[in-house]
């Protein structure tokens, strides 16, 4: 069933959004920044956790699989509506945000790379 594991997305999603709302109002913007980028990065820390420690059953791995699977449809759709020509046109910001996001993921990689079992 579909149900098992949505309290952990659910914590998931209200901690990450909150730090999102938290970050923006500390930077001075008035918006959430990264909240739904810390909510999966919580529901893969914790899932795995749950599944290494042995408190997520079966039942529940496969419900947040599913909502796993399903919230990568959703993230392209919110983006689809994001108007990218405004944020261009509104400054070099934008662009240079997106570009230093990016390439601190990149250097991301191998640190995150190496929590992986081998």
């Amino acid at each position: 069933m579909v149900i098992y594991g949505v309290g952990l997305l659910a914590f998931c999603y209200l901690t990450g959004m909150y730090i999102g709302d938290v970050l923006g109002a500390l930077l001075g913007v008035k918006a959430n920044i990264g909240g739904v980028g810390f909510a999966m990065l919580f529901l893969i820390l914790l899932s795995n956790k749950g599944i290494d420690a042995g408190w997520l059953d079966k039942k529940s791995q496969e419900g947040i699989a599913f909502w796993a699977a399903m919230y990568i449809p959703i993230v392209v759709a919110m983006s689809s509506i994001q108007n990218v020509a405004a944020a261009v046109s509104g400054g070099i910001v934008a662009f240079l945000g997106g570009l230093l996001g990016s390439a601190l993921a990149f250097l991301l990689i191998p640190v995150l790379s190496s929590f992986a079992k081998k």
